[in-house]
Protein backbone atom coordinates (compact mmCIF):
# COMPACT_ATOMS: atom_id res chain seq x y z
CA UNK A 1 0.00 0.00 0.00
CA UNK A 2 1.39 3.36 -0.99
CA UNK A 3 1.34 6.14 1.53
CA UNK A 4 0.52 9.52 0.12
CA UNK A 5 3.48 11.86 0.09
CA UNK A 6 3.16 15.20 1.72
CA UNK A 7 3.49 18.09 -0.64
CA UNK A 8 6.35 20.38 0.17
CA UNK A 9 4.86 23.87 0.29
CA UNK A 10 8.29 25.47 0.51
CA UNK A 11 9.22 28.57 2.49
CA UNK A 12 5.65 29.87 2.59
CA UNK A 13 4.80 27.07 5.04
CA UNK A 14 7.40 28.28 7.54
CA UNK A 15 5.25 30.57 9.73
CA UNK A 16 2.41 28.04 9.84
CA UNK A 17 4.80 25.22 10.69
CA UNK A 18 6.39 27.28 13.46
CA UNK A 19 2.95 28.09 14.91
CA UNK A 20 1.93 24.41 14.70
CA UNK A 21 5.16 23.33 16.42
CA UNK A 22 4.70 25.79 19.29
CA UNK A 23 1.07 24.72 19.79
CA UNK A 24 2.03 21.03 19.65
CA UNK A 25 4.95 21.55 22.05
CA UNK A 26 2.68 23.27 24.57
CA UNK A 27 0.31 20.30 24.47
CA UNK A 28 2.93 17.55 24.41
CA UNK A 29 5.12 19.08 27.11
CA UNK A 30 2.05 19.53 29.33
CA UNK A 31 0.96 15.93 28.83
CA UNK A 32 4.30 14.12 28.73
CA UNK A 33 6.80 16.45 30.36
CA UNK A 34 9.82 18.41 29.18
CA UNK A 35 11.65 15.24 28.14
CA UNK A 36 8.92 14.15 25.72
CA UNK A 37 10.38 12.98 22.41
CA UNK A 38 10.72 15.85 19.95
CA UNK A 39 9.53 13.47 17.25
CA UNK A 40 6.15 13.33 19.03
CA UNK A 41 5.95 17.12 18.86
CA UNK A 42 6.75 17.14 15.14
CA UNK A 43 4.16 14.44 14.55
CA UNK A 44 1.51 16.30 16.57
CA UNK A 45 2.28 19.44 14.56
CA UNK A 46 1.94 17.54 11.28
CA UNK A 47 5.47 18.37 10.16
CA UNK A 48 8.69 16.44 9.71
CA UNK A 49 11.54 16.52 12.19
CA UNK A 50 13.60 18.51 9.70
CA UNK A 51 11.07 21.32 9.92
CA UNK A 52 11.16 21.15 13.71
CA UNK A 53 14.95 21.50 13.78
CA UNK A 54 14.91 24.29 11.17
CA UNK A 55 12.76 26.36 13.50
CA UNK A 56 14.12 25.14 16.83
CA UNK A 57 17.67 23.78 16.87
CA UNK A 58 17.26 22.26 20.34
CA UNK A 59 14.69 21.35 22.97
CA UNK A 60 15.32 24.49 25.01
CA UNK A 61 14.71 26.75 22.00
CA UNK A 62 11.31 25.16 21.49
CA UNK A 63 10.38 25.34 25.18
CA UNK A 64 11.44 28.97 25.38
CA UNK A 65 9.36 29.80 22.31
CA UNK A 66 6.32 28.34 24.07
CA UNK A 67 7.11 30.28 27.21
CA UNK A 68 7.73 33.51 25.27
CA UNK A 69 4.03 33.58 24.43
CA UNK A 70 3.23 33.40 28.13
CA UNK A 71 5.53 36.34 28.74
CA UNK A 72 3.46 38.50 26.41
CA UNK A 73 0.62 38.16 28.93
CA UNK A 74 2.98 39.03 31.80
CA UNK A 75 4.13 42.11 29.89
CA UNK A 76 0.51 43.16 29.24
CA UNK A 77 -0.40 42.92 32.92
CA UNK A 78 2.72 44.88 33.85
CA UNK A 79 1.76 47.62 31.40
CA UNK A 80 -1.86 47.88 32.58
CA UNK A 81 -2.12 50.52 35.34
CA UNK A 82 -5.35 49.00 36.66
CA UNK A 83 -3.80 45.65 37.60
CA UNK A 84 -2.19 44.67 40.89
CA UNK A 85 0.58 42.38 42.05
CA UNK A 86 -2.12 39.82 42.86
CA UNK A 87 -3.37 39.95 39.26
CA UNK A 88 0.17 39.30 38.07
CA UNK A 89 0.67 36.38 40.47
CA UNK A 90 -2.69 34.89 39.49
CA UNK A 91 -1.72 35.02 35.81
CA UNK A 92 1.69 33.52 36.49
CA UNK A 93 -0.01 30.74 38.45
CA UNK A 94 -2.29 29.93 35.52
CA UNK A 95 0.61 29.73 33.08
CA UNK A 96 2.62 27.70 35.57
CA UNK A 97 -0.17 25.15 35.81
CA UNK A 98 -0.34 24.82 32.03
CA UNK A 99 3.35 24.85 31.23
CA UNK A 100 4.94 23.43 34.38
CA UNK A 101 7.21 21.12 32.40
CA UNK A 102 8.75 24.05 30.57
CA UNK A 103 10.20 25.51 33.75
CA UNK A 104 13.01 22.97 33.39
CA UNK A 105 14.08 24.88 30.27
CA UNK A 106 14.38 28.09 32.22
CA UNK A 107 16.94 26.60 34.57
CA UNK A 108 18.66 24.16 32.22
CA UNK A 109 21.38 26.64 31.27
CA UNK A 110 21.70 29.63 33.60
CA UNK A 111 23.95 31.37 31.08
CA UNK A 112 21.29 31.21 28.32
CA UNK A 113 20.41 34.81 27.47
CA UNK A 114 16.87 33.82 26.44
CA UNK A 115 16.15 32.34 29.88
CA UNK A 116 17.78 35.34 31.55
CA UNK A 117 15.52 37.60 29.51
CA UNK A 118 12.44 35.84 30.89
CA UNK A 119 13.72 36.28 34.43
CA UNK A 120 14.50 39.95 33.79
CA UNK A 121 11.03 40.56 32.33
CA UNK A 122 9.36 38.77 35.23
CA UNK A 123 11.25 40.90 37.74
CA UNK A 124 10.36 44.05 35.80
CA UNK A 125 6.69 43.03 35.92
CA UNK A 126 6.89 42.44 39.68
CA UNK A 127 8.55 45.83 40.19
CA UNK A 128 5.92 47.53 38.01
CA UNK A 129 3.21 46.27 40.38
CA UNK A 130 5.14 46.83 43.60
CA UNK A 131 3.14 49.91 44.56
CA UNK A 132 -0.05 47.84 44.05
CA UNK A 133 1.03 45.08 46.47
CA UNK A 134 -1.24 46.02 49.38
CA UNK A 135 -2.94 42.97 50.81
CA UNK A 136 -0.62 40.62 48.92
CA UNK A 137 2.72 40.94 50.68
CA UNK A 138 3.83 42.87 53.72
CA UNK A 139 6.22 45.80 54.07
CA UNK A 140 9.27 43.65 54.80
CA UNK A 141 8.88 41.60 51.59
CA UNK A 142 10.98 42.46 48.56
CA UNK A 143 10.46 41.95 44.82
CA UNK A 144 13.24 39.33 45.02
CA UNK A 145 11.21 37.45 47.65
CA UNK A 146 8.25 37.37 45.27
CA UNK A 147 10.44 36.15 42.41
CA UNK A 148 11.77 33.38 44.65
CA UNK A 149 8.21 32.48 45.66
CA UNK A 150 7.25 32.18 41.98
CA UNK A 151 10.19 29.81 41.43
CA UNK A 152 9.26 27.72 44.46
CA UNK A 153 5.61 27.40 43.46
CA UNK A 154 6.58 26.64 39.84
CA UNK A 155 8.97 23.89 40.93
CA UNK A 156 6.31 22.35 43.15
CA UNK A 157 3.66 22.53 40.44
CA UNK A 158 6.06 21.01 37.89
CA UNK A 159 6.35 17.89 40.05
CA UNK A 160 2.60 17.62 40.67
CA UNK A 161 0.24 15.50 38.54
CA UNK A 162 -1.66 17.68 36.09
CA UNK A 163 -5.06 17.08 37.72
CA UNK A 164 -3.75 18.32 41.09
CA UNK A 165 -1.77 21.36 39.89
CA UNK A 166 -4.41 24.02 40.51
CA UNK A 167 -5.15 22.78 44.02
CA UNK A 168 -1.45 22.49 44.81
CA UNK A 169 -0.62 25.93 43.40
CA UNK A 170 -3.43 27.55 45.40
CA UNK A 171 -2.30 25.89 48.63
CA UNK A 172 1.34 26.80 47.98
CA UNK A 173 0.50 30.45 47.27
CA UNK A 174 -1.65 30.61 50.40
CA UNK A 175 1.26 29.37 52.49
CA UNK A 176 3.92 31.50 50.77
CA UNK A 177 1.90 34.70 50.83
CA UNK A 178 1.12 34.25 54.52
CA UNK A 179 4.86 34.06 55.09
CA UNK A 180 5.47 37.20 53.02
CA UNK A 181 2.73 39.20 54.71
CA UNK A 182 4.84 40.14 57.76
Amino acid sequence: MDTPRRTNRGPSAGPGNRRALIDAARTVFAARGYDAPLSSIAKAAGVGQGSLYRHFPDRQSLALAVFEENMLGVDAIAADPTTTLRDLLDYITVITEGTAAIFAALTADPADERAQSISTRTMAAIRSKWDARAGVVGPSATPEDVELAISLVAALVASTPRDKRHETAAAAWDLVLRGLSD
